[in-house]
C-alpha cells in the first residue's frame, strides 16, 4: 500500500511538469529514455548519420552506457533524486517529437504526448524465455490500480523493434498491441556483431586488459536477475570445482545483472573475472568460446556467432512456477540444461554440443537482425511524417 501510494505521488508531480510543459512549443527533438543502452547507443549513432534532430539522452542509475563522446548530445540524469535534470528530462519529453525507450517506465502512465508524436520500444532483449508484461504470472498478487498502470504504459508503445516473429507475438501478448505496431526492422545492437572492425577492437581491448584470454578458452557465465538479490556473497556455481577441472584449459569471466552488488573474494585470480561493470556485454560475448546462462536473453544475441552454450538451471522448476516460460523450456534453449556444476563441468569437458540447434534458434529469433537494423530504424521512423506507414497516434488502439 505505501509503496502504491508513493508511486501515485510521483506520477502526479510528473504529470503536472508534464502538463505544463506540453504548453511550450514542440521542437525537431529525439529523446531516449535509457536503462540498459546498448539498442540505445546504436540507434542513436543511425539517427546522427541520417537527420539533424536535436538528440536528448536521459539515462537512469542502471544505465552503464556512456553517451557523452558527441558533444551536441544532451545527456541528463533521468532520476528524482537529481531534481533538477529530472525536472529538464520532463521538459524534453513534452516537446519531442520522436521518444525512443529500452524498458517499462512508470512515468509513460502518466502523460498525454501530442497527436504527432511516436513513441517506439527498443527493449533490451531479443528474445524472451521468461513471462513479462501482461502475461506476468506475479500480476494475480499486484493491486488493480497497478495493472491497470501498466495497460496505460504499454497502450503509449506506437511502436515495438523486434528481431524475429518470435518475439513479435510474444510482444503482441505481453503488451496488447497490435500487429501493425511492430517494426521488424531488427535489433540495433547486434548490427555490432556484423562489424568485422567493431568486434576485432573490442577483442584486441579486452586481451590487453586481460591477456590470459590469448592463451585459454573464455568461459562467460551470465545469469539472470533474481528478486530479492541486489546482494550477494556467493554463487550458486562453484567456483572452485571449475578451477580444480577446468583451470588448465579455459578462464572463467562472470557477468552479473546490473542491479545485483556481487560481495566477491577472488582466490583464484588468473581463472575468475568478475567483467560485471563491463558496460557492453557484446563485447564481451566476442571474447566468449562457451557461455553459461539460464534464463537471460543474451543467449539470443550470442547464438549469432553459432558458439556452444550451457543452460545452469538449478532452480528451474521454481522458476517456472513463479516466472513462467514462453514455452516448454527443454524445447526452448539451444543448448545442454544442467543442475549441478559437477554436471556443468562434465558438459564443458565432453563438448557435445548441437551447434544445428544453434542455428536454428538464431534463425528463429534474429531473422530481420541482419547487420542494418539500427539504420532500416531510423529510416521507418524519419521518412515522410504524414507516411501511411507509420499511422499517427490513436489509429492502432
Amino acid at each position: 500500500m505505501v509503496r502504491e501510494i508513493a508511486i501515485q505521488g510521483y506520477l502526479f508531480v510528473f504529470r503536472c511538469f508534464f502538463s505544463l510543459f506540453s504548453i511550450c512549443p514542440q521542437k525537431k527533438k529525439t529523446t531516449f529514455v535509457a536503462s540498459f543502452g546498448d539498442n540505445v547507443l546504436f540507434t542513436m549513432k543511425a539517427l546522427e548519420e541520417q537527420t539533424d534532430d536535436q538528440v536528448v539522452v536521459l539515462k537512469t542509475a542502471s544505465c552503464r552506457v556512456n553517451f557523452r563522446d558527441a558533444k551536441d548530445r544532451m545527456v541528463l540524469t533521468f532520476e528524482l533524486r537529481h531534481v533538477l535534470d529530472w525536472i529538464r528530462s520532463i521538459y524534453h519529453l513534452a516537446t519531442s517529437r520522436h521518444i525512443f525507450i529500452d524498458n517499462y517506465f512508470g512515468f509513460l502512465a502518466a502523460v498525454r504526448f501530442k497527436p504527432n508524436v511516436k513513441c517506439i520500444q527498443l527493449w533490451h532483449a531479443a528474445g524472451a524465455i521468461k513471462q513479462f508484461g501482461l502475461k506476468d504470472p506475479s500480476n494475480q498478487y499486484r493491486s488493480p490500480q497497478a495493472n491497470e498502470r501498466f495497460r496505460r504504459v504499454y497502450s503509449q508503445f506506437d511502436h515495438v523493434v523486434v528481431g524475429g516473429e518470435k518475439m513479435a507475438e510474444i510482444f503482441r501478448e505481453s503488451f496488447g498491441i497490435t500487429d501493425s505496431q511492430i517494426l521488424r526492422t531488427g535489433i540495433p545492437r547486434t548490427d555490432f556483431f556484423y562489424n568485422e572492425e567493431a568486434m576485432r577492437n573490442a577483442a584486441n581491448a579486452l586481451q590487453s586488459k586481460y591477456p590470459i584470454i590469448q592463451r585459454k578458452k573464455v568461459i562467460l557465465y551470465a545469469p539472470t536477475y533474481r528478486e530479492n538479490e541486489f546482494n550477494v556473497s556467493s554463487l550458486p556455481l562453484d567456483i572452485d570445482e571449475m578451477y580444480q577441472a577446468l583451470q588448465d584449459e579455459y578462464v572463467l569471466l562472470l557477468r552479473l545483472h546490473p542491479a545485483v552488488h556481487f560481495d566477491f573474494s577472488n582466490t583464484y585470480p588468473d581463472f575468475v573475472f568478475d567483467v560485471s561493470q563491463h558496460a557492453d556485454v557484446n563485447e564481451l560475448l566476442v571474447v566468449t568460446d562457451l557461455l553459461i546462462s539460464d534464463y537471460s536473453s543474451i543467449p539470443f544475441e550470442f547464438s549469432l556467432l553459432e558458439r556452444p552454450m550451457v543452460f545452469f538451471a538449478y532452480d528451474l522448476q521454481d522458476y517456472a512456477r513463479s516466472r513462467g516460460f514462453w514455452e516448454p523450456y527443454e524445447q526452448l534453449v539451444p543448448g545442454p540444461i544442467v543442475q549441478t556444476t559437477e554436471e556443468l563441468i562434465q558438459t564443458i569437458q565432453r563438448a557435445e554440443f548441437d551447434f544445428h540447434q544453434i542455428v536454428n534458434f538464431s534463425m528463429d529469433w534474429n531473422a530481420y537482425s541482419t547487420g542494418n537494423a539500427s539504420d532500416r530504424l531510423i529510416q521507418a521512423m524519419y521518412r515522410e511524417q504524414k507516411s501511411s506507414a507509420i499511422p499517427e497516434r490513436g489509429q492502432n488502439s
